[in-house]
């Protein structure tokens, strides 16, 4: 008696190479949608910021982290800029006072050319402000993020504005 054997050759690529390609695919397709889901964040985040400068809200403030870099950019009308560099504690206090003033005196912002980029685990967000009465346009650059909590908060502002 002979016993002949058909035995199916292994296949020569194996199941772990299409596998791992496989799961490389999620992982590409988990990292698009992680930096999707942040740049909607950003959005929201942006959206609040401005609904709440437009309302006058002091609690504008509370989008600052407490370690926030800030840097102003202020060109007085003889044509000299001033840079400032203020602790956030300090700008928090002002933005506060200033929701007062800017109500009484009918002082609105305008955001044009807005642009999201993930930066670093951040979103950088981009714009150009125009205020208003005056018509002074500047730009304006925000990085934000989550915090350890998971609130966003605004980490870092550089503007220019004429004062």
């Amino acid at each position: 008696m002979t016993i002949t054997s058909t035995v199916q050759p292994a296949d020569p690529y194996g199941i772990w190479p299409r596998l791992l390609a496989a799961l490389g695919g999620l992982a590409v397709a988990a990292l698009a949608w992680a930096q999707d889901s942040a740049i909607q964040e950003a959005k929201r985040f942006f959206e609040q910021y401005v609904a709440l400068e437009s309302a006058y809200d002091p609690g504008i403030a509370d989008l600052y982290a407490d370690e926030a870099f800030i840097k102003l950019r202020r060109s007085m009308p003889m044509g000299d800029a001033q840079n400032i560099t203020m602790p956030a504690p300090q700008y928090k206090a002002q933005l506060r006072q200033i929701m007062t003033t800017a109500r009484a005196r009918g002082v609105r912002n305008g955001y044009s050319n807005v642009t999201y980029e993930r930066e670093a685990g951040f979103v950088r967000i981009e714009a150009l402000r125009t205020s208003e009465p005056g018509k002074n346009t500047g730009p304006i650059s925000l990085l934000v993020g989550p915090s350890p909590t998971g609130r966003w908060l605004i980490y870092e502002e550089q503007s220019e504005s004429r004062q």
